[in-house]
């Protein structure tokens, strides 16, 4: 396993970001949406998108460690989304859990 090392900021000393803000604040929202629209990375959303949508918490019990094979492409997209791909796995795991649960 990699050794990582954990670095820690009080909120006085966070490092400052490589966003320019205030031309983020500047731009309007049709700039935002223009540049968003050609981010290859963002799939834009519409309210139909929404409508079905529901907040999935984790239930209290716990969780437990266990070794799971998913394919490396799989593993690479939610990687790939960064921090708490774990987290994200479990969700969607759980989502299908509790549709399949209500299929019955």
């Amino acid at each position: 396993m990699k050794e990582r090392n954990t670095v820690r900021y009080s909120s006085k000393r966070l490092p400052k970001g490589k966003t320019d803000w205030a031309s983020v604040d500047a731009m309007s929202d049709k700039e935002v949406e223009r540049r968003v629209a050609g981010d290859p990375d963002t799939r834009l959303t519409s309210p139909a998108f929404w409508r079905n949508a529901r907040l999935v918490l984790p239930v209290g019990s716990g969780k437990d460690v266990v070794t799971l094979r998913l394919d490396r492409d799989v593993l690479k997209w939610f990687k790939g989304r960064g921090r708490g791909y774990q987290t994200r796995i479990n969700a969607i795991l759980r989502a299908y859990m509790l549709a399949e649960a209500n299929r019955r």
